[in-house]
Formats: structure tokens, C-alpha cells, sequence
């Protein structure tokens, strides 16, 4: 009996031992559980910055560098990287913490978020790991993804919006989403945000109109007569990162170094600009140094000139040198707020619906679609810069939508129309919307990309050298899919675009 005793009571003390053990290896630092909600604010903070930044702007023709070869301005990049895979980790963890404690709310966005990473994903590289992507932490122990088709993908982003909107749907419209950064957790206007970018993405496919699979005119037209959209109020508003003077949540570009000597404007974007009397022009960059001292006005478009980004760039260094070249304007980076930076915005909406209808997806009036965007534009800057409220007036927008240049009644044809709606959607991408101006060249046309003979504008990047390394198998199996064997090459044109 007493034996029987003593077994036992080594029994409790090796379990409350093992206990204790166990406790103690837990580091209160790193916990292992959160609640959704701190982990969407981070999510959201990584995402809409995401794909900022000067690098779109030297391929979109809107940068020019003069004290070294930019490789984005003159289209000789090589390979991406699978960064946005790491943002998707927090996206991934945040579904487990949201399916934790039951809130579909968490998971309804995790779905936008997934689809806006891999939207972006699958346009840089054209196959990627997408169905097998992120199981790192399964059970089952991690295998290296396989890589899913570009189509595939998009079909797969595409199932996720929906997803997500009808998530949101069916919440309590009282419900409110903590940790939310962006809507102030109001479902519903999340939800407009959702459908949005649903339009943005079929839009985006365009040259795939003709696939049954794909739907995209289906899609579309179920979307504008069925689900709520971005409007243009604050109510139902865009989908935007604002800043504030606080550290930790300042505007990117503040006290950004990369404003230095080298990074001036391109004529490309300035003459667009000019050409079309836009006010926008005052509030991106600056007269150049001889405009300056001729004490020519800010609103003088004489005042602004840019370099070529297509000749070598000591020739842009030599004009530079000798103040004829603009720079950007000193805002960006002397102002800890600026403006916000857009994810999807109304102005960018309405232009996408102006494009719809012009390729008789939809039925409309493109031209009323068309002015909603530029207004919206407008009416942004007037919001947000400081000082230029009198530049971006109701009555300035309509003086400039009469201008014959400007003009959508102007356009008889399909290509005409495309092109001013595309050129519009272009001109207010400055230090916005990331690469969408580089792949509605890509899709399109335009704008046009002025660059030297024989230059060819690339359709992809190269896959990372860490798949080469990590995921070999996988990674030759894409590029065999897509290209042919060793052909995993910039001028490689991807499904997208075919």
C-alpha cells in the first residue's frame, strides 16, 4: 500500500514537474495567441503601403534618375522577390486567431487581403504558388508549393472578393471590426471597397473577355446592378491609408533620402500634363531652378520641364545641371502627412466603368463616368494638399473637362476613347496606385512609354533565386508550363496579356 501511495504521489509531482516545465517555457514575449484585431491593424499598414514608392514611377515614365541608370527607367530589371509572401503570413495567422474566436469579420477581410497580395503576385511573375502557398505551419509539416496556372489564380482571387462580400453581408450592419484602421470597422463600407476591386480585377483581364470560364462581362455587369460600390462621399468613400504626424504613422516619403540630386522629372509625364493645362502638375513637382529665377508663377505650365527618359541619362544630367529639368515637389518629402495613399478609390472606379462601357461590357454614359473620375481626382487634392483648394474647384474641373483635349465627346472612336480614359487613369498615379499604370500600358497600349529604339517594355519579372535554391522542382515545372525550359526572361509573355 505504501508503495501504491508513493507511485502515485511521484506520479503528481513528475505531472505538476512537466506543468511547470511547460510554463516555463513559454516566452510572455512571443505569445502564441492574439486577437485578430491587432493583427489587422498591422495587416492593413502593410498593405496599403505595399506597392508605394518611387520604383513604378521610373518605368511608368513619370521619374527620371540622373546620377546612375535607373534599371526600372530604362526597362532592364531582372528578378522580383517574394516579399508580399511575408505580409501574406500575417494575413494567414489572422484567419487562425479570427476561425479562433469565431469572427467571420476578420475572415472576410483576410479573403480581400489574400486576393489583393496575390492580384499583384500573379502579375509580376505570372505562375505562382497560390493553392499550397502559406502552409509553412500546417500540421501536415511544410513541402514546398507547387506553383498554380496565372489563370488558376485570378479564378481563385477572384472566388475570394466574393467570398468576402457576402461575408460582410451577412454581418450585423451595427457590427463594428476592431483594429480597423481604414473604415473605422464599418462592414458596409468595407464591403463597397471589396466590389470595387472586383471590378478592378476584371478589368484588369480584359484581353480574356472572350473565356467562358472567366465570366468577365457577367461578372461585371452583376456587380454595378446587384452589390454597393465606392461613392463620393466620405460615407462610402475610398479605400485609403491616412497619415499623421506621429511616429510610427507618418507619410513614407518623409525625410526620404531618395529625393536627393539625382531623381528629377520626366518629360514624358510633364508634357502630358502641360498638354492638358492639369493643375496636378503644380502639386507634383516643382518650376525648374531657371523658371525660378525668371520669377515665373507656380500655375505658369511654361515654369515645367522634364528629362528623357528614353536618351542615356548623363544627357537628362547635363539639362539637369543646367536648371532646365523639374524636380519633385519638396512636399513629399519635407511633410509628414501629405495626402493619403489610395488601395481603390472612387476616381479610380469610375474610370474603370467609363472603360467597361466603352468595350460594351455595360450599358452607360461613359463620357458621365469619365468626368466623375477626373472630378474625383480633383476634389482629392483639393481635400488633402495643402494649398490647393483654388486650383481644384468645381468650376476648374468643368473648365478643364471642356478643353478639347479633355473632351470625351471629342472621341468618336474606341481607341480614342480607351486612350483618354486609360491617359486619366495615368495622370493620377503619381506616388499612387503602385504598378496599375505599368500594366495598363501592358494590356492597352497606353499611355505610350517613350523610350529608345528597340527597347521593348517587359511583361514579368524574373522568379527569385530563393525558389531556384528552395523550390527547384516546382519553380522549373512553371516555367516549363509557360515559357519552355530556361526561359524565365523578362520579354516572356505571360497569360494576362495574351
Amino acid at each position: 500500500m505504501k508503495k501504491l501511495i508513493y507511485s502515485l504521489l511521484a506520479g503528481a509531482l513528475l505531472f505538476s514537474s512537466c506543468k511547470d516545465q511547460d510554463f516555463m517555457n513559454i516566452d510572455p514575449n512571443k505569445p502564441l495567441q492574439t486577437h485578430p484585431q491587432l493583427l489587422l491593424t498591422k495587416v492593413e499598414w502593410d498593405a496599403f503601403r505595399a506597392f508605394s514608392g518611387t520604383s513604378p514611377l521610373y518605368a511608368n515614365r513619370i521619374l527620371v534618375q540622373t546620377d546612375g541608370e535607373s534599371q526600372g527607367q530604362y526597362f532592364k530589371w531582372g528578378r522580383g522577390d517574394f516579399a508580399p509572401y511575408s505580409n501574406l503570413r500575417n494575413v494567414t495567422k489572422m484567419i487562425e486567431e479570427a476561425n479562433r474566436v469565431n469572427d467571420p469579420s476578420y475572415l472576410a477581410l483576410a479573403k480581400f487581403f489574400r486576393a489583393y497580395y496575390f492580384y499583384n503576385l500573379t502579375l509580376t511573375f505570372g505562375d505562382i504558388p497560390y493553392s499550397q502557398a502559406l502552409q509553412g505551419e500546417s500540421p501536415k509539416g511544410y513541402a514546398p508549393p507547387a506553383y498554380d496556372t496565372q489563370k488558376a489564380v485570378f479564378l481563385g482571387i477572384l472566388k475570394e472578393l466574393e467570398e468576402a462580400n457576402t461575408m460582410l453581408k451577412n454581418m450585423n450592419p451595427n457590427a463594428s471590426i476592431a483594429g480597423d484602421i481604414i473604415y473605422k470597422g464599418v462592414p458596409a463600407k468595407w464591403r463597397r471597397l471589396v466590389n470595387s476591386f472586383r471590378l478592378k480585377v476584371l478589368i484588369t483581364l480584359s484581353k480574356k473577355e472572350s473565356d467562358g470560364e472567366l465570366k468577365l462581362k457577367e461578372s461585371f455587369a452583376q456587380i454595378l446592378q446587384n452589390e454597393p460600390i465606392l461613392g463620393n462621399t466620405e460615407a462610402d468613400g475610398d479605400g485609403q491609408l491616412i497619415f499623421k504626424d506621429q511616429d510610427g504613422n507618418r507619410y513614407p516619403e518623409f525625410n526620404s533620402s531618395g529625393f536627393g540630386s539625382g531623381m528629377f522629372m520626366s518629360a514624358t509625364f510633364i508634357d502630358q500634363l502641360k498638354v492638358r493645362k492639369d493643375p496636378r502638375l503644380f502639386f507634383y513637382c516643382a518650376p525648374t531652378k531657371l523658371a525660378k529665377e525668371a520669377g515665373k508663377a507656380i500655375d505658369d505650365f511654361t515654369a515645367y520641364d522634364g528629362g528623357d527618359p528614353a536618351v542615356p541619362y548623363a544627357e537628362t544630367s547635363i539639362k539637369a545641371a543646367a536648371g532646365k529639368v523639374s524636380k519633385v515637389h519638396n512636399r513629399f518629402p519635407a511633410e509628414p502627412e501629405n495626402e493619403p495613399l489610395v488601395l481603390m478609390g472612387f476616381a479610380e472606379q469610375e474610370l474603370i466603368i467609363a472603360e467597361a462601357i466603352v468595350r460594351n461590357w455595360v450599358a452607360g454614359d461613359a463620357n458621365q463616368h469619365y468626368k466623375n473620375g477626373i472630378k474625383a481626382s480633383f476634389k482629392f487634392y483639393q481635400t488633402y494638399v495643402k494649398g490647393a483648394a483654388n486650383y481644384f474647384t468645381e468650376e476648374k474641373a468643368n473648365e478643364y473637362l471642356a478643353l478639347p483635349i479633355n473632351d470625351f465627346t471629342q472621341a468618336s472612336t474606341t481607341a480614342q476613347k480607351t486612350e483618354l480614359i486609360i491617359t486619366q487613369k495615368y495622370l493620377r498615379t503619381f506616388f499612387q496606385s503602385g504598378w496599375t499604370a505599368f500594366y495598363d500600358h501592358l494590356r492597352t497600349g497606353y499611355p505610350d512609354f517613350h523610350r529608345a529604339d528597340g527597347v521593348n517594355v517587359p511583361f514579368r519579372w524574373i522568379y527569385p533565386q530563393s525558389e531556384y535554391d528552395n523550390n527547384t522542382v516546382n519553380v522549373s515545372k512553371a516555367i516549363q508550363s509557360q515559357f519552355g525550359a530556361g526561359n524565365d526572361k523578362i520579354d516572356q509573355q505571360v497569360w494576362w496579356v495574351k
